[in-house]
């Protein structure tokens, strides 16, 4: 079929269809406002974020960062505790204390401390540590052995209460990091370490030779006390890791090459005040701790905790005693042993900023 004409108005000629065409042409102006959502509005380019961001409150935290870092916080330590030490006559060989004379053991000793607690780390590895503390203990006993010290009497015991019990502490350490990454550091540190305590001896009742009686039961006078102070170098190794997401284990590992011991134990029960000055140093001890942490936020954390301290001097350390042959009179040195322990569990709050 033939294509129809094309018919121009006014009609001055008729053209065929194939031989013309349309075409059109457009001038476009554009004017608008970009604004970039969650981006710096002062910054000179801006780069889309991921499509799936990860919420910051569920970032983990780390326990070890390339900056600094400081972790403070406070502990309640719940712990019993024991001090003894060993009189020996004197020697039948000279320096050979052997001949055991008496013995005083406090035990049972019931005690609730708070503490504060810190640690620093640098860029380095390098990092500071340390916490001090003070509590009491109301609770305990005290038992007083002695062996042939009258031709009468071959063995006595009695046995006493305590109280007004107080006791404080402090540790402070300097040390490296041997491993670190982004979930644990491993390191060895050196330090000090300080522990006292003081407390009365309320009682006494003999309850193994009825020929040396002591107090009546319920006569509760003050027939003693007893201060010990000990210091010490600390030498250990510091681990902590994140094993699982928000959970943290740190742990402490410290052994103690030498300690200073001194103390005076005070007897009142005797027609003349008498108190001896003891004397220790050598020996050796250990302190281990070890904490579980729970990160609630990226920063703070809450914990619980135990710990184990031991103290012991050498064998051959000494006393001198004021009184004990009358008055203004000091006899002695005698050999003496003394040893301390305290263990328990602990509570602790924390916050940390890297």
């Amino acid at each position: 079929m033939a294509t129809p004409p094309t018919v121009q108005f006014p009609p001055p000629a008729i053209l065929p269809a194939n031989t013309t065409s349309l075409s059109s042409s457009y001038q476009i102006g554009k004017l608008a406002l970009n604004y970039h959502f969650g981006a710096d509005p002062r910054a000179t380019q801006w780069f889309d974020p991921p499509l799936y961001a990860q919420a910051t409150d569920t970032v983990r935290p780390i326990a070890y960062t390339a900056g600094w870092s400081f972790e403070a916080g406070s502990r309640l330590w719940l712990s019993r505790g024991r001090f003894q030490w060993d009189n020996s006559a004197v020697p039948v060989i000279p320096g050979d204390p052997s001949i055991l004379e008496s013995r005083l053991t406090y035990h049972e000793l019931d005690g609730l401390s708070g503490e504060l607690f810190g640690r620093l780390d640098s860029p380095w590895g390098i990092f500071l540590k340390g916490y001090v503390g003070t509590g009491r203990f109301n609770s305990g006993k005290m038992n007083d052995e002695d062996w042939g010290i009258e031709s009468t009497i071959s063995y006595s015991d009695t046995i006493s209460g305590q109280a007004n019990g107080r006791f404080t502490y402090y540790t402070a350490d300097a040390g490296y990091d041997l491993l670190r990454g982004a979930n644990y550091k491993l390191g060895g540190f050196i330090g000090w370490t300080y522990y006292g305590q003081n407390s009365d001896t309320p009682g006494c009742v003999q309850h193994a030779n009825p020929s040396s009686p002591c107090l009546a039961p319920g006569d509760q006078r003050i027939i003693g006390s007893q201060d010990t102070h000990w210091n010490a170098p600390r030498i250990g190794v510091s681990g902590e890791t994140m094993f699982a997401e928000r959970w943290h284990v740190s742990a402490d590992v410290a052994y103690l090459p030498w300690t200073d011991f001194s103390g005076r134990d005070h007897h009142l029960l005797r027609p003349t005040t008498t108190f001896f000055d003891q004397r220790g140093n050598g020996g050796g001890g250990v302190q281990v701790q070890g904490v579980l942490s729970y990160f609630l936020t990226n920063n703070f954390s809450v914990g619980i905790g135990g710990r184990y301290w031991a103290m012991w001097t050498k064998k051959d350390s000494d006393f001198m005693c004021s009184g004990c042959g009358g008055p203004g009179t000091i006899a002695g040195p005698e050999f003496a042993k003394y040893s301390m322990e305290r263990w328990g569990i602990f509570f602790q709050v924390a916050y940390k900023l890297d």
